[in-house]
């Protein structure tokens, strides 16, 4: 069974492009390390998430642990250390058999346990679990417990389907009284967000156990939704109206735009990824590469359409 390593990190504000930079290096680096699969990266989304995730899937614990001791990760963790701010959260998770399966709104909370109390602590665990496991929007929960030598905390992941269900959970009056029953068992409790991107657009409701949706899809079918948007409310409205009529300088008719155009992308994305979902998730394995390029295709033709639409009326 492959395993995962989250890794959670507040870089400086002025240091963000360089942080985003030196991570780009750090996943060409790390993809010819034996045993590494994959790495994920998700920026920051105030205000509920603030840090950096890293996410790195190997194939064994032995390879992830071989990664995170090895002198090549010291290295760059060195090169990256004046971009940081306080610690770093490392915590290394089982994947599931299907693999990690991505969730709108999603908490890492890790526990550093007294010493001595640890079966204690796992009773006090089971009882949360039963507990949480009746919050409304709840998609999956995950508990690790220490690895030796690399991971000192016991390690839980909630996922949720929004983040209100996720902070009502956890700002609920039994969880708050569960945590109080476990501060004699602990010495220390730390809990960071974390939010994934486009992945609230695309969710499988009658596949809750579903793998993770290519980043590269979901990409391009925000992209056939969010041009058009844009463009045509340029044409019709920021142009003609908002700056011609009104008088609005450039950056707050841009502003209005985007406002716009967050909101009926939000709208349209998981309408048209609907229609899509023989290309997002091909229903044989057979023919998964030709379902691959065949959609591919189509969207390629639809942009190549709009373009050549719009250049010509417009």
């Amino acid at each position: 069974m492959s395993v995962s390593i989250v890794t959670q990190t507040c870089v400086r504000p002025e240091k963000a492009e360089d942080f985003a930079r030196w991570q780009g290096e750090t996943s060409t680096f790390i993809s010819s390390f034996p045993g590494f699969l994959e790495q994920r990266l998700m920026p920051p989304k105030p205000p509920l998430q603030v840090d950096w995730v890293i996410l790195q899937r190997f194939t064994s614990l032995e390879a992830a642990r071989t990664w995170l001791a090895s002198p090549e990760r010291q290295t760059r963790i060195e090169g990256a250390s004046p971009m940081l701010v306080g610690r770093d959260d490392v915590h290394i998770v089982q994947d599931e058999a299907e693999g990690i399966k991505p969730a709108p709104a999603s908490v890492v909370i890790s526990t550093r346990v007294r010493p001595g109390k640890e079966v204690e602590y796992r009773a006090w665990e089971r009882k949360i679990a039963a507990a949480q496991s009746k919050a409304p929007g709840l998609q999956g929960y995950r508990f690790e417990p220490p690895v030796p030598g690399v991971q000192e905390d016991f390690v839980a992941i909630l996922r949720f389907d929004t983040e209100a269900n996720l902070q009502a959970w956890l700002g609920s009056s039994v969880r708050r009284k569960l945590i109080e029953e476990a501060t004699p068992l602990t010495e220390e409790f730390h809990t960071r967000m974390a939010r994934t991107g486009f992945d609230q657009w695309f969710q499988d409701n009658a596949n809750p156990g579903a793998a993770p949706l290519p980043v590269w899809k979901m990409d391009m079918l925000v992209l056939l939704m969010l041009y058009p948007i844009v463009f045509l409310f340029g044409v019709f409205v920021g142009t003609p109206l908002l700056s011609n009529v009104f008088g609005l300088s450039f950056a707050v008719s841009l502003f209005l735009g985007n406002i716009v155009s967050v909101g009926l992308t939000g709208f349209l994305v998981p309408w048209v990824a609907g229609h899509f979902g023989w290309w997002l998730r091909p229903a044989s394995p057979e023919t998964a590469v030709r379902t691959h390029v065949l959609g591919a295709a189509l969207i390629l033709a639809m942009y190549a359409a709009m373009v050549f639409v719009f250049w010509r009326l417009f």
